[in-house]
């Protein structure tokens, strides 16, 4: 018990002592996740639509792809993007290997299955009535999606935080991939590690919470921002009848 309350004092002295060195690692975290984050839900949103609402040929290999995608071990896909980025790999004239881009794309390629499989599934458990009912009205395919996109939020919401949750807590292919250089690519998780290796437990765990308390403002707020939409559309729609009726 002391130990972790020593912990959580290590944690304030880290976060309210202004520390140059550990601000730049809090910084680069948030940014790398965010800008994958966005990325991922970018392309994964999408995706998850065209593989919902779409009938193309190879769609079914390529679901079979996105679930597996989702369930890949991180660490296999550090290996696989440093031997592409090496020296001797096929995109080694780049020179991104332990860069903070190369950090970028890694984690997009984890977030992207993510979001787009979450966005499938969310859109398989609409009512395909609502869609219909959207064409009988008149509605092009795509405002019908666009219906369907609306009723499943909820799923969407859960997808991005998924594909968050998939970024923030990753450490095997960002240590692969970054290298955990100091005041370059080292990240909160992989702080973490090295920290712990170097005996410094109660610095690791400080780092631990810190991640911790993002991952869960992260969420509070997407959910918070999910709910207050869907509160307002309500209330729009109850101001729209009263009008009507009145």
């Amino acid at each position: 018990m002391i130990f972790i309350l020593r912990a959580f004092k290590q944690a304030f002295f880290l976060i309210f002592g202004f520390n140059r060195e550990f601000y730049g690692v809090i910084f680069l975290t948030l940014l790398v996740n965010a800008t994958a984050t966005f990325i991922g839900a970018t392309i994964g949103i999408p995706a998850g639509v065209a593989l919902s609402e779409y009938e193309f040929r190879g769609r079914r290999p390529v679901l079979v792809l996105v679930h597996a995608m989702m369930g890949l071990p991180p660490v296999v896909l550090g290996v696989f993007f440093v031997l592409l980025f090496s020296r001797s790999g096929p995109f080694g004239f780049l020179d991104l290997l332990y860069t903070v881009p190369a950090l970028i794309i890694v984690q997009v390629v984890l977030a992207a299955p993510i979001v787009a499989g979450f966005t499938y599934a969310s859109l398989e458990d609409i009512d395909p009535r609502f869609g219909l009912q959207a064409r009988s009205l008149g509605a092009t395919h795509l405002q019908s999606v666009y219906v369907k996109l609306r009723e499943a939020r909820a799923g969407l919401v859960a997808a991005i935080i998924a594909g968050f949750g998939g970024v923030v807590s990753e450490v095997g292919a960002v240590m692969l991939v970054g290298g955990n250089l100091k005041g370059s690519t080292q990240m909160l998780t992989t702080y973490t590690v090295q920290e712990m290796r170097k005996g410094n437990a109660d610095l690791a765990l400080a780092a631990g919470i810190i991640l911790i308390i993002i991952a869960i403002v992260v969420n509070v707020f997407l959910t918070r921002l999910q709910a207050g939409k869907g509160q307002r559309e309500v209330e729009t729609k109850g101001v729209t009848g009263a009008y009507i009726h009145g």
